[in-house]
């Protein structure tokens, strides 16, 4: 689970700095704000990364989706980049702990 929520982490912190990017041309944000929000969002995926295994870190990441969904308020096109991020972390955190469990019960099955 955790290489494939940390994948998804880390394609959005590049989202992330693309989209400050694109905010800063089409939106009337002021750039020191786009950045700051886009630096502590990336920061936080870069956190999350260390985090997963740890109790929490799976309803943290939920909350980092909620908010880049939440960010399309200044960059529209956000509200469809966030429902993919989502997604992708969705079948990220379902199938990551599937492909855990099934190493465990092999795992289980060769020490019997």
């Amino acid at each position: 689970m955790r290489t494939l929520c940390s994948s998804t982490l880390i394609g959005e912190a590049l989202l992330i700095m693309f989209a400050g990017l694109v905010a800063m041309r089409l939106s009337d944000v002021p750039a020191g704000t786009i950045w700051a929000v886009s630096g502590v969002a990336m920061l936080l995926c870069v956190l999350l990364c260390g985090m997963l295994g740890r109790p929490g870190a799976v309803a943290v990441g939920w909350a980092l989706q909620i908010g880049l969904i939440a960010s399309g308020l200044v960059l529209p096109t956000m509200y469809g980049l966030g429902a993919v991020f989502a997604a992708l972390w969705w079948c990220s955190v379902h199938y990551g702990r599937r492909i855990d469990e099934i190493k465990a019960a092999r795992a289980a099955a060769a020490a019997a």
